[in-house]
């Protein structure tokens, strides 16, 4: 890497029509000189602008300060405006804003084009090929505090983030809020999902102008009136509060951090950065997904060799609950008994299927947990759940368990016994935890050393550096993290890479209750919460019953292609073991399906409406299709250019049958079928309302 600092001193020496060409691109290195000799400071100019510029021209982001010194950014894309100049800056609780009476001090280049391997994930190999621009912003009054502002330029996106350097009269910072907007230069239709309500970021997705936007969590899914398509999230979530975004006024958004139990919502001590402010922006929906600039925008795996994290499938001691017929609790419904456990190893071990959850199994179920998870001890199994039997039992039939600790939300209770819990787990070959945090936002309890009680968000900055410590000490028994009730994903697995799955919306569990999730939910989720990560939505619910029996609002073959399009390396066939032995030819595609990829292909989809994903095999040459649709029924057209050249494949195909329709008893009807394909052939999704398609390519 090669880098070029700007001083002011150095603008002086050069021409206007030199300022515009460094501007446009990076520049070379200037060698250093050194001199012992004593130079008087003398007063020079602001500078007037910074301009930086993707690897491949398509996108520039300028900086400026304005007649009353606000910094701002804008961003182009093929030479059309997409923001337009936008605030940036902070309140603080104690202390002045930085604000006004900024100047451009300097402006240091960079770029980077390299490689990078996942341990596992929806491609193996990743590319970070980057411009950055740092730009140092001092204040011209009495205060002259300094922030930088760093920009990183992907020819898809953009990341930007604030820098606090070392500086004698800012140590201590106490941020109220930021001042960053994003103001969009178009009109646009906007797809985004509450903030700070109760529920946290279980809700539906609205579909809305973007200036009906009220508050809303990230991602937000935009479409320009001239088609660019834009997603606005935050990458590298570290120590620091969530960003929310609300709107302003007209087409402008302004970042709103999640508050903490005290007046800051953010207090830190510098040199620190700020997680950074990401804009995938693309011509299509497909490419927003395609994007990796959340994972390039985190920093390489800190946690080493992690060849024990495995991904793979689960059943589980999970959906008799969410309908209803077992329960959590001890007593005669119970759950996790280990007569129940055993048999969900049989059925597991016998369809070479290698997790069983299990929930329910330790001591603080009984009585109302919801928010008061006071009384879970996460080493401690109920009398009629013997741990050590099951782990043995599970080891003989090459079955591994995966354990489940909720806390009820109180959060200092389960850091208390974070050694103890991971601990158990290693100790029963246990190598992956679902945790949850089910009690309302802003309802997490904090206990301080001094015995001090507070409330926090789930997305403030102490629970953020709480699931962080939770991730962390697992790593030390070597058990990877299933978050629910989580804090967002912004690409943290690369640098944790055993924080494997997340919650984080609307899951399967909401088709089995009243109001449930509509048939275009999915398609929603592609394109809006899929973008931060993988998601565990727990899908493969065959008998397309929940509580009450009532009815699920999908068809049979959508359950099947919802395994390609919503990822997760640790993914659930949810439905029980005795539903399963009603469909067994629909459940072959869910044996047969992996969990872990070496590519990922999006070859069609508008946000909310129907997407297709194509996903490669890690681990053979066997390539895979899922589509679905939302309400309406579609025929889609899919080039099979995906496949390798010179290979045949047979194409095992599972559609919507005849009649099949979300809305009626032909849900069920499926239709499998097979056929031989190559490279350069096409093939006809005809998907039915609310419907689905799911295709292996077995490599010949």
């Amino acid at each position: 890497m090669k880098t070029l600092s700007l001083t002011l001193a150095t603008l002086l020496a050069t021409t206007a029509p030199a300022i515009a060409q460094d501007q446009a691109a990076p520049a070379a290195t200037t060698p250093a000189v050194t001199t012992n000799e004593t130079i008087k400071p003398q007063p020079v100019p602001t500078i007037p602008s910074a301009i930086a510029t993707s690897p491949d021209g398509s996108i520039a982001v300028t900086v400026a300060t304005d007649g009353e010194g606000h910094a701002t950014y804008s961003v182009t894309r093929k030479g059309t405006l997409i923001v337009k100049p936008s605030r940036l800056g902070f309140l603080f609780t104690d202390a002045p804003k930085f604000d006004r009476h900024l100047k451009i001090e300097t402006v240091t280049r960079d770029k980077a084009d390299s490689t990078w391997t996942q341990p596992w994930g929806e491609w193996k190999t990743i590319r970070d090929n980057h411009t950055e621009m740092r730009v140092r912003l001092r204040e011209t009054d009495r205060l002259q505090r300094a922030i930088d502002v760093v920009f990183r330029l992907q020819d898809d996106g953009i990341g930007f983030r604030y820098v606090f350097p070392d500086q004698p009269n800012f140590k201590t910072v106490n941020i109220a809020e930021e001042l960053t907007q994003f103001a969009f230069a178009e009109d646009a239709t906007a797809w985004w999902k509450p903030g700070f309500e109760w529920n946290r970021e279980e809700y539906l997705y609205n579909r809305t102008p973007l200036a009906d936007v009220g508050t809303a969590a990230t991602p937000i899914t935009l479409k320009l009136a001239r088609g660019t398509h834009v997603a606005l999230h935050e990458a590298a979530l570290t120590d620091y509060a969530g960003m929310n975004v609300a709107k302003v006024e007209g087409n402008t958004l302004k970042a709103v951090l999640t508050p903490g139990a005290g007046a800051p919502k953010v207090t830190r001590t510098g040199p620190f950065a700020t997680p950074w402010r990401t804009l995938i922006l693309s011509d299509d929906a497909p490419g927003l997904y395609m994007s990796h600039i959340e994972l390039n925008l985190n920093e390489p795996n800190k946690l080493g060799d992690v060849s024990w994290v495995k991904p793979g499938k689960f059943v589980g001691v999970w959906w008799n609950m969410i309908t209803g017929k077992w329960s959590w609790a001890t007593g005669p419904n119970h759950g996790a008994t280990t007569a129940h456990v055993k048999t969900y190893i049989d059925f597991a071990s016998a369809n070479k299927i290698p997790g069983v959850l299990v929930e329910g199994w330790n001591v603080g179920w009984d009585g109302d947990w919801f928010g008061d998870g006071t009384a879970m001890q996460f080493d401690t199994p109920t009398p009629d759940f013997d741990a050590g039997y099951l782990a043995k039992y599970a080891k003989s039939k090459g079955v591994y368990l995966i354990g489940h600790n909720e806390t009820g939300g109180s959060a200092s209770h389960y850091d208390g016994q974070l050694d103890r819990a991971f601990a158990f787990a290693r100790d029963h070959g246990i190598p992956a935890i679902k945790t949850g945090y089910v009690t309302d936002a802003g309802q997490i309890e904090r206990v301080d050393p001094d015995g001090s009680q507070h409330r926090e968000w789930h997305e403030g900055q102490w629970m953020v550096n709480h699931y962080t410590r939770v991730v962390t000490t697992a790593a030390k028994y070597k058990v990877s993290i299933d978050s629910h009730e989580p804090v967002k994903d912004t690409g943290l697995r690369r640098t944790y890479p055993n924080w494997i799955a997340r919650e984080g919306s609307r899951g399967m569990e909401y088709n089995s209750w009243a109001g449930k999730n509509p048939p275009e939910h999915e398609a929603n989720l592609a394109f809006t919460r899929m973008l931060e990560g993988p998601m565990d939505f727990t899908p493969g619910v065959l008998s397309l019953k929940g509580t009450d029996d009532s009815d699920l609002l999908s068809t049979i073959a959508k359950q099947l292609a919802l395994y390609v399009v919503l990822y997760s390396p640790v993914v659930m066939a949810a439905d029980t073991p005795e539903n399963y032995a009603k469909y067994p030819a629909a459940f072959q595609f869910i044996k047969d399906v992996p969990t872990d990829w070496s590519d990922t292909r999006v070859l069609n989809g508008e946000v909310g409406d129907f997407v297709t994903f194509a996903r490669k095999d890690r681990k053979s040459n066997d390539w895979y299709v899922g589509s679905v649709t939302d309400e309406n029924a579609r025929t889609l057209t899919v080039a099979l250019d995906f496949l390798d050249a010179g290979r045949t494949y047979t194409a095992q195909i599972y559609r919507d049958g005849p009649g099949a329709d979300y809305k009626t008893t032909a849900r069920h009807a499926i239709t499998i079928e097979t056929k031989r394909v190559r490279k350069g052939d096409t093939l006809t999704l005809a998907l039915a309302p609310g419907g689905g398609q799911a295709i292996r390519f077995k490599a010949r």
